[in-house]
């Protein structure tokens, strides 16, 4: 006897293992992105060229050009460092370069220095030329900072000393100043904060999974120093709107260097940058020593 339709159970329906697939794949993607991002950081954010122990900076610079190679201890590694002296020195520039190369890329362009009279102290990053280590944090990268401010600074007791911070050394340079203030603080081609940049350029990382926030913004009103802010308004790479909110946020201490045409890696070959700066040094050279 067959069963009246009334009580035919209904077809089971079909599963379809395809489609939670489909509608899982992009949130398991987006999983190992995220997870790779804080595994890598560091290599997202530092483009180091190591140098050989035994490398040397002779034969790098004039005959006339007197400089140190210096190395700093720091927790766990040590810095490599270089200190160009000029004979009748006026100070110092405390220069904190960017996120790439090392100091023999960066310390090609020591004579705008050398003409000023002001002695030029770089070092480099862990895991950055003959530096050894590597970064493995913020906080790592400040205390590197505050242990070659302390190797360097107090031989210019008396002296103007400019905190120059290029790129990633912006946010560095600020959060040392604001500790120590200098003469005169020095922000070329700077982020409001590295948070803000990638999620600029990465809308969809959250910001609490960044380990280098690196927050220039939150610390420039601590800074009690004249400041001066250079970026180039054709900057591809940081732009220009970052530093327009760093003077807005310095509380009045921060003269804004606009420099027409400039991209992020050339702002150094324009004339307009060059005597901005110059100016500026001149003028705390020319300060009664405190």
């Amino acid at each position: 006897m067959q069963p009246s339709p009334a009580h035919v159970p209904p077809p089971a329906r079909r599963k379809r293992p395809w489609l939670i697939g489909l509608l899982a794949a992009p949130v398991v993607m987006y999983g190992v992105v995220l997870a790779g991002i804080g595994l890598k950081q560091e290599d997202l954010l530092f483009h180091p060229e190591p140098l050989p122990a035994g490398f040397s900076f002779a034969g790098l610079y004039p005959p006339e050009q007197d400089f140190e190679e210096l190395r700093i201890p720091v927790d766990g590694a040590e810095l490599n460092a270089l200190l160009f002296r000029q004979p009748a020195s006026r100070g110092l520039v405390f220069y904190l370069h960017g996120n790439a190369g090392n100091l023999v890329s960066w310390t090609r362009n020591i004579a705008f220095y050398r003409q000023l009279g002001f002695d030029l102290f770089m070092l480099d990053y862990r895991g950055f030329g003959k530096s050894t280590g590597r970064i493995a944090s913020e906080a790592q990268l400040h205390a590197d900072v505050r242990a070659a401010w302390a190797r360097v600074a107090p031989a210019y007791a008396g002296k103007p000393v400019v905190i120059l911070g290029r790129s990633l050394g912006s946010g560095l340079a600020t959060r040392l100043a604001a500790d120590a203030p200098p003469a005169l603080l020095v922000l070329v081609t700077p982020y409001t904060s590295v948070e803000r940049l990638a999620t600029e350029q990465f809308p969809l990382v959250p910001a609490a999974l960044l380990k280098y926030p690196l927050h220039t913004d939150r610390l420039i009103g601590e800074v009690k120093s004249p400041i001066l802010i250079a970026h180039g308004d054709a900057d591809e790479l940081i732009p220009f709107d970052h530093a327009r909110q760093l003077a807005a946020a310095s509380g009045g201490r921060a003269t804004l260097l606009r420099v027409d045409g400039a991209r992020h890696g050339d702002i150094h070959q324009f004339p307009a940058y060059l005597a901005g700066l110059s100016q500026r040094m001149e003028e705390i050279a020319s300060r009664p020593a405190k």
